[in-house]
């Protein structure tokens, strides 16, 4: 296994996997060798501490294509004041670091999860720039989560009464699936404004509480890397490029010893409309990174 990018979600995912212990090693590379180390060495310290056979080091980002999959994590220093698309703020300076990885992994055939923001837009570079053909993006399967979380506290239900999902873009595009809703397996009426407003106040709630969202987005990314490596069928959301490269969004994956396919997420004709605009929006941002990349 690998990790580019030794920040709060590569450091929550390292600590997940050594934890799991299902890896034999797992190569670390991040912007400075001097967070790397650290890194590697509090997961050898954890190692130690819980028997855990997972032998974490620090390599050279080129060293990674010799793995069987690889998370894409990193983050380029910026101040975030957006208030509106706050995930889409980091478009200009995490897509060259994107790119720039993806070329290393040119005609790589692992397993690839993009955690960076705006992950969409990241997935689809990092296929782009790679010709990678296993590139998945994590986040509305964090979205999902906080939707039936939200719901349920709304609706006074458990929250494993609730099925329901949210696909599309990870950010204001996102589209919760309410006409696919079930709870206790029958179709509910949804308050959507409210679901709204705590999809919007959750993860504000933990950046002004303890800086970025680390656990629930390193939660997602091991469900998809067991799933993807074939170590448990499963059904999870995830952002994949389309097969003609025309649209990269968040879709539900079923997953059979490794291979994915795409669930019909059951949206109506309004959701199928929100989710159309939220593919105009991601090749927009896609489209103007590009361009801008070209005029430099």
């Amino acid at each position: 296994m690998g990790i580019v990018g030794a920040g709060a979600i590569g450091h929550t995912v390292g600590t997940l996997l050594t934890a799991a212990g299902w890896c034999d090693r797992l190569l670390i590379t991040s912007g400075t060798e001097k967070s790397a180390r650290a890194l590697v060495t509090d997961l050898e310290d954890m190692a130690q501490v819980i028997s855990s056979p997972v032998r974490p080091q620090a390599a050279d980002l080129p060293d990674l294509r010799g793995c069987d999959a690889v998370v894409v994590c990193p983050r380029a220093r910026f101040t975030n004041s957006a208030v509106r698309d706050v995930r889409m703020a980091g478009l200009a300076v995490n897509a060259p670091v994107i790119a720039g990885i993806g070329r290393v992994f040119t005609g790589y055939t692992g397993t690839v999860i993009v955690v960076t923001n705006p992950v969409d837009v990241m997935t689809w570079l990092f296929v782009t720039a790679s010709g990678a053909g296993r590139v998945y993006g994590v986040g509305s399967a964090t979205d999902s989560a906080r939707y039936r979380l939200a719901l349920a506290r709304l609706l006074e239900v458990p929250v494993e009464s609730v099925e329901g999902r949210v696909v599309g873009e990870h950010g204001d595009a996102a589209v919760v699936c309410t006409t696919a809703t079930r709870v206790g397996g029958l179709p509910a009426a949804i308050p959507l404004r409210a679901v709204h407003k705590e999809l919007t106040a959750r993860p504000r709630r933990i950046n002004q509480g303890m800086g970025r969202a680390r656990s629930g987005p390193a939660g997602a990314v091991l469900v998809a890397l067991t799933a993807a490596l074939g170590l448990a069928d499963t059904v999870t959301e995830l952002a994949i490029v389309n097969s003609d490269h025309t649209a990269c969004h968040g879709m539900p994956l079923r997953f059979t010893a490794g291979v994915p396919t795409v669930v019909d997420p059951g949206l109506d004709l309004v959701e199928q409309r929100l989710l159309a605009d939220a593919d105009r929006k991601i090749r927009a941002a896609l489209r103007h990174h590009t361009e801008q990349g070209t005029a430099s």
